[in-house]
């Protein structure tokens, strides 16, 4: 495979449009957990596990769905999976009770979970001699969607109810249109040949070690990032912010992301990624639990520092490791991404039992120490850019 010195600019684009769109549906379901516990009766247990079945399906889908991407040359993975967003996402709204809130809900988070891998792998194809920032760009799709998504959608249901949600995806259709006349088809990493943990071994090689680090530090990190994604609007909602003032909160968390990780990309590629990764997790901690002490208003502000701390090192771990080891990148990219995702995300049900037991607070208190564990792992870090 031969890559092109200069950025492909409409090819990162349509990439970073796959992204947004996917990303915009799935970021739906956290803002409304209020609104489905108030309809449906579900207690904090219920909600977790809700959050945790779809990070286990990332941590399952994705590195085989990698695999395949970097194995076979097709778009059915991107835009397929899309498409399952686009149309599952919305028919929560529709839901009866636990069940089947959990069916479409998931369904619609095995659709993300299948697009993740393909699309990132395509990023540094394109993105010529600017990975960090390239790969910054592209997560910026993610994590504006995750701001603006919430916004949208707690006002949309708030003004016409949890049974309005399927009229959305008439956006999601119309996008997935234009991509199927514009996205190119995905470049194979040449390994056809080989069996998933051939594929493995050839993807990692002797970085498998840094790898490993770097994976556990993607992992801890999402133990806490999705703790607070899960039960942070419930937790506003209770200290008695209206759902709508929760989902400004929750956007303003998530978009604070998109410009601290353009940041962290431009800072890696000039100074590189381990000093910036040093000093995001050191501050991860005290800015969550700002967030959890600030009163009134400064919440608002509290949102922007943790958000920007939480989500800032998130495509500087899939960079890194796609440098250590940049043959199957689509597989690397579901290591970082998905499999530290979806197994981060299983302890959400703990986290609601424990706010079942407790409160919602002591449990998003105890989370945010968790990013701590990370810094002794990034200090045995490579350097690397």
């Amino acid at each position: 495979m031969t890559e092109k010195s200069h950025i492909n600019g409409k090819v990162l684009f349509a990439l970073t449009l796959v992204h947004f769109t996917g990303d915009f549906y799935s970021s739906f379901t956290s803002p409304l957990f209020p609104l489905f516990v108030e309809k449906l009766g579900l207690s904090m247990a219920q909600v977790g596990t809700i959050a945790g079945v779809n990070r286990l399906l990332a941590f399952i889908i994705q590195p085989p769905v990698g695999y395949l991407s970097d194995r076979y040359q097709t778009r059915w993975f991107i835009l397929g999976g899309l498409l399952l967003a686009v149309i599952f996402v919305p028919l929560s709204g529709l839901a009866t009770g636990f069940w089947t809130l959990m069916l479409a809900v998931s369904i619609g988070s095995m659709g993300s979970s299948m697009f993740h891998p393909a699309v990132t792998g395509m990023v540094p194809v394109y993105a010529g001699q600017k990975a960090g920032f390239s790969m910054s760009i592209f997560n910026t799709g993610g994590t504006l969607a995750f701001g603006i998504g919430p916004l949208f959608i707690t006002w949309y249901a708030a003004r016409y109810g949890l049974s309005g949600l399927p009229a959305t995806m008439v956006m999601g259709l119309a996008v997935i249109a234009w991509l199927f006349m514009t996205l190119p088809t995905p470049v194979s990493e040449g390994m056809r040949h080989l069996g998933f943990l051939g594929a493995v071994r050839e993807s990692l090689g002797d970085a498998w070690k840094p790898i490993f680090l770097i994976w556990a530090v993607m992992f801890i990190r999402a133990v806490a990032g999705q703790a607070f994604i899960t039960f942070m609007p419930v937790y506003f909602v209770e200290r008695g912010f209206s759902v709508v003032s929760a989902g400004v909160i929750f956007a303003i968390f998530t978009v604070s992301g998109t410009f601290s990780g353009l940041f962290a990309g431009l800072a890696s590629d000039r100074y590189g990624l381990k000093p910036v990764f040093l000093l995001c997790h050191l501050l991860m901690t005290p800015s969550l639990l700002l967030l959890l002490k600030l009163p009134g208003d400064w919440v608002y502000l509290g949102s922007i520092l943790a958000g920007g701390m939480v989500l800032s090192t998130l495509p500087l771990g899939v960079v890194m490791a796609q440098t250590l080891a940049p043959r199957g990148r689509s597989m690397v990219a579901s290591l970082m991404m998905g499999f530290a995702y979806g197994l981060g995300g299983l302890i959400s049900p703990v986290v609601g039992a424990v706010a079942d037991a407790y409160s919602t607070h002591t449990a998003l208190m105890i989370m945010s120490f968790v990013p701590m564990l990370t810094v002794p792992v990034i200090l045995l870090f490579p350097r690397a850019r």
